[in-house]
């Protein structure tokens, strides 16, 4: 049986070995997967048919990191704190009203 989901969100966690500019390296990266996770559990908005969260590698965004994606919308965000992540969790996953002031262009 193949499971479905309504979204799919990847979080870089990227970590490059040369100690070049990744996702991992900033300072509110750590903690994105586990908060966002959470929020949504939290809210029941996990699992099969709903909402799957995973850790990422590098998806070639580092300049602007850290970063995320959601599926199926390929709709890419940069954050730089718990509230912007709460943001996205509340309106965009949970809402369906993306985050125009945190998404990349």
């Amino acid at each position: 049986m193949m499971t479905y989901y309504q979204r799919h969100i990847f979080v870089c966690e990227n970590r490059r070995d040369s100690g070049a500019a990744c996702c991992a390296l900033q300072p509110q990266a750590p903690a994105a997967l586990k908060l966002l996770r959470k929020i949504l559990k939290e809210r029941g908005a996990l699992g099969s048919g709903k909402i799957r969260i995973n850790r990422a590698g590098c998806m070639n965004r580092c300049e602007y990191g850290p970063v995320l994606v959601v599926y199926p919308e390929s709709v890419w965000y940069r954050y730089d704190t718990e509230a912007d992540l709460q943001e996205i969790a509340i309106s965009h996953l949970l809402g369906d009203v993306p985050v125009e002031r945190l998404r990349l262009k």
